[in-house]
């Protein structure tokens, strides 16, 4: 029982934390913009290729961003409380500005048939910008710390890999079906979505702050 509460935890954090800021819902309608008069097959192939880029550029985000900061002398429960801070100022931009988005719009007016990359711009920045890795980052500092046993650590990975291979699923799903999302959501479908998920993002960002002060102060 305690491994799969180890793993469902580590899942839902990773899952609850990235979704709201890359929201592959809100994402669809610009993928739409950018794949403009291509084929019902081509565009299941760039939404393949955006998903998969997708999980390469947060997992590379969550396993190698903490390390790196560490690097640099950057204490990790320095690295959750920074992150922490902007894991809730995006949750609070998202719940309280009018038109905020982690989703770069640059080249939507691109569409018509023209050559879209499936790396630029349709995983970077229109899937994955600055604060989806950002907050990958962060919660890839929230693993537990060495002295840990190895099994808690490997299932605090698998839970997190999942989640990460969770938010590629629904990035595929999201973008191979946009025009139906679309039709079905609506604008207030889409609104209600993202503020409810801003709300839970500023919760994990609060409790990711608490828990790298709590470890600053028992190290020190």
């Amino acid at each position: 029982m305690d491994t799969v509460n180890g793993v469902l935890s580590a899942f839902l954090l990773t899952f609850a934390g990235l979704f709201p800021i890359v929201n592959p819902l809100e994402a669809a309608p610009f993928f739409l913009g950018l794949t403009a008069g291509l084929s019902t097959a081509e565009r299941g192939v760039l939404a393949r290729r955006a998903a998969i880029n997708g999980f390469a550029l947060l997992l590379g985000s969550m396993v190698l961003g903490p390390w790196l900061l560490q690097f640099f002398g950057i204490e990790l429960p320095v690295v959750r409380i920074a992150g922490g801070l902007v894991v809730t100022a995006l949750g609070w931009k998202l719940l309280s500005q009018e038109d905020w988005s982690d989703h770069g719009s640059a080249g939507v007016q691109q569409g018509g048939g023209r050559k879209v990359g499936s790396f630029y711009p349709l995983t970077m920045p229109l899937t994955v910008g600055p604060g989806s890795m950002s907050v990958a980052i962060t919660i890839g500092s929230r693993k537990p710390e060495a002295e840990v046993h190895m099994a808690d650590l490997a299932l605090h990975a698998i839970g997190a890999l999942a989640g990460v291979a969770a938010i590629a699923v629904t990035i595929y799903i999201a973008y191979r079906f946009a025009e139906h999302f679309a039709r079905l959501l609506g604008a207030t479908g889409l609104e209600v979505l993202v503020r409810l998920s801003a709300f839970i993002l500023m919760c994990i960002g609060i409790e990711i702050i608490w828990n790298g002060y709590s470890a600053l102060i028992a190290v020190h």
